[in-house]
């Protein structure tokens, strides 16, 4: 899987609604280590991952997250900039900053920024 593919899938995770798709989604993409860290939380291991994942889809329902630009990697790390899109708005409702560390095509930890906090 290219480091794009990657990126691609992450962010489909972040869109999936069905709680088992979602979840076998984490468990694909993210080695058993893993860490994600933002402004909003500090989560690991896929259960807190996949939790934290969940909490934002309901606080936040119907925000889709997409690719805003390309993605930037060299060894094994990546970074991209996304958007939280809600339907009828012209603008984002968040815009975030990520840094990926990948372990044999896996993510070992996230690390996010906001650069739009949603209101």
């Amino acid at each position: 899987m290219t480091v794009q593919e990657t990126v691609d899938r992450y962010l489909q995770i972040w869109n999936q609604r069905d709680a088992a798709a979602r979840r076998a989604g984490v468990n694909a993409l993210f080695t058993e280590t893993c860490k994600y860290t933002d402004p909003l939380a500090a989560v690991a291991g896929r259960d807190g991952i996949d939790g934290f994942i969940a909490a934002v889809q309901q606080q936040f329902a119907g925000v889709r997250f997409v690719l805003a630009g390309g993605v930037d990697s060299h060894h094994d790390v990546a970074r991209f900039t996304w958007h939280a899109r809600a339907e009828g708005r012209d603008e984002p409702v968040a815009i975030g900053f990520d840094v990926a560390v990948l372990d044999g095509g896996r993510i070992q930890q996230v690390v996010g920024f906001l650069d739009k906090a949603p209101a």
